[in-house]
């Protein structure tokens, strides 16, 4: 891992991006021992509005927590894609969702263009674990933490009697990566 890693996940409120912010920071300092930080902002809108959930991991101390050269960046929407897809360092990855997200930024970047909110909705049944389905494709991108991990955190997190559907939800974004 390089020392410093910046992750953002941004789309619209209500998808969940701050919990899932939260669940991967905890997966990386909880149960992996590196340092993380989570921060977030949403717009003033209670559903629909911009969301966004920044995780910093390192190995060192962390004197900065707000991202500032995204490594990888999850967009939910076209219109945080449009809006973030500048902050994304070369050679960084985006994982954008292929229903929500039409359009494609050009760069210097590897692209991972998956049906995350699709995945939720049809494999799944409940459109609202598409954060936990996000956070499988993550966990299979990013080498700071485990699926084990994010497991873990999940679990600590989501609410009693759904353990085992967003289980099913973070196996199936995991495998989404390939």
């Amino acid at each position: 891992m390089a020392q410093r890693y910046e992750v953002r996940l941004s789309g619209a409120g209500g998808q969940g991006l701050v919990l899932g912010g939260v669940i991967l920071a905890e997966a990386v300092a909880l149960f992996e021992g590196i340092n993380a930080v989570q921060t977030q902002s949403y717009g003033p809108e209670a559903r629909g509005g911009a969301s966004k959930s920044e995780v910093i991991i390192s190995d060192g101390d962390i004197d900065y927590p707000k991202a500032t050269e995204i490594d990888l960046l999850l967009c939910l929407t076209q219109e945080a894609c449009d809006k973030y897809y500048h902050d994304l360092k070369q050679g960084g990855i985006l994982l954008a969702d292929s229903r929500m997200v039409t359009k494609l930024p050009e760069g210097d970047y590897k692209v991972y263009h998956l049906p995350i909110i699709d995945t939720a909705k049809e494999r799944v049944g409940k459109v609202f674990v598409a954060n936990i389905v996000a956070l499988g494709a993550i966990a299979a991108l990013v080498d700071a933490v485990s699926l084990e991990s994010v497991e873990k955190a999940v679990l600590s997190r989501v609410p009693k009697g759904t353990e085992d559907l967003n289980k099913r939800a973070l196996k199936l974004g995991y495998e989404l990566v390939g």
